[in-house]
Order: structure tokens, then C-alpha cells, then sequence
């Protein structure tokens, strides 16, 4: 069979695990995106704050995915709860990073300007300051989605939801009838899946971005 009559015949499923994938990662991304901002709010302030909230995001991207699936597995068990778990920490990193850069990089004049007339330190940083770091912040969530998309595929290891099965199934099977169609069909179909998504930041950035802040 070759790879086009495979999709067809599987596309239904095909479909459902891509839609599974997504799923995971966008709720991941965003569930990395309020603590990863709640995070760099706390420290942005604070040089050491920054560098220790910073190095300790690092480190966990230095951890490999199987092995922080299987630190996981015996505390989570299997399935989507591993999974959640893995995801939100390593898109921790491009968010807290963005996120102390943003805001750090806000002018102080502006800042003084809003307290000038009359804001207080709540409504400088959400009307002001996270308005300002805005693009800086959904840039690290769209690099963390784009990282999360390949990283979610490894997932299947811990029984994991998404097009992770067929790419592993394939290579279990590999020498076997179709096993290089299922490990292609869960390949292409994260990049896709992928490029679909950044595809969407690019208009949210575009849409939720003011035209004085994306001329800057």
C-alpha cells in the first residue's frame, strides 16, 4: 500500500489523534503561559529573582523526555496525566524568559508617566507594562507551542494522547507491512499540525498587538 492509500484508509483515526495532539498542546501551552507569566511577573523586578527562575526553567529542558516521562509515570501513572505534567514544564522556559524580558524592557518614563496620572502598581503592570510586553510574551508561547508540538510525540511512551502512537507503533513494527506509512503519516502530520498553529499566532500577534507596539 503505498503512503497516500494508507492516510486514506486510516484517515479517520489519523484525524482523531491529530485533533488529540493539538488539544494537548495548545491546553498545555496555555496551562505554561499562566504559570510561566504568573512566574516572571514575580521575579522581573529582581536580577536574582530573574536568573534563578531563568536557570531553573533551563534546567528542565536539560532533562530528556523519556526520562522525565518515566520519573513521571511511577508518581502520575500513565495516560494524559504524565503527559500534562511533561508538557507544562518544558514550555516553562521560552514563557518565564520572554515574559522578565518584556517586562523589563518597558520603558520607565512610561511607567512613571501612568503613575503620574493617578494608576496604581496593579493597573501600571496590566494596563501598562503586560500590554507593553505583550508580543514579547506571545512570542515565547509560540515558541513553546512549536517545541511542545514535537516534544507532545514522545508522549506516547507514557500512553500519551496524539499522533505520537502512529510514530511509535511504526517504528515497533519497523520491517513490517505499512510500519514506515504510520511512522511518516504521525511525522508529517505533527509538522503540519505545527506550521497550522504558528500560522494562528501569527494572527493573534497581529489581531491583539496595537499597530504603535508592532511599529516599535
Amino acid at each position: 500500500m503505498n503512503f497516500w492509500d494508507f492516510v486514506h484508509d486510516r484517515w479517520s483515526r489519523l484525524l482523531s489523534e491529530s485533533l488529540l495532539h493539538v488539544s494537548a498542546v495548545v491546553q498545555c501551552t496555555v496551562l505554561a503561559a499562566v504559570i510561566g507569566v504568573g512566574v516572571g511577573i514575580a521575579v522581573y523586578r529582581s536580577p536574582i529573582g530573574s536568573a534563578v527562575a531563568t536557570a531553573l526553567t533551563s534546567a528542565i529542558l536539560t532533562i530528556p523526555s523519556f526520562a522525565l516521562l518515566g520519573l513521571l509515570i511511577p508518581i502520575l501513572g500513565l495516560g494524559a496525566p504524565p503527559t500534562v505534567a511533561a508538557l507544562v514544564l518544558y514550555g516553562l522556559l521560552p514563557i518565564v524568559r520572554n515574559t522578565i524580558v518584556g517586562l523589563a524592557g518597558v520603558d520607565g518614563a512610561i511607567t512613571d508617566a501612568a503613575r503620574g496620572i493617578g494608576m496604581n502598581r496593579v493597573g501600571v503592570l496590566t494596563r501598562v507594562e503586560l500590554r507593553l510586553a505583550w508580543p514579547a510574551i506571545l512570542a515565547g508561547m509560540r515558541v513553546s507551542t512549536q517545541m511542545l508540538m514535537g516534544i507532545a510525540a514522545i508522549a506516547a511512551y507514557a500512553r500519551g494522547p496524539g499522533l505520537g502512537v502512529e510514530i511509535f507503533a511504526g517504528l515497533v513494527r519497523a520491517g513490517s507491512a505499512n510500519a514506515t506509512n504510520q511512522a511518516i503519516a504521525g511525522t508529517v502530520g505533527i509538522v503540519l499540525l505545527a506550521l497550522v498553529l504558528d500560522g494562528i499566532f501569527v494572527l493573534i500577534g497581529r489581531y491583539t498587538t496595537s499597530r504603535g507596539i508592532r511599529g516599535q
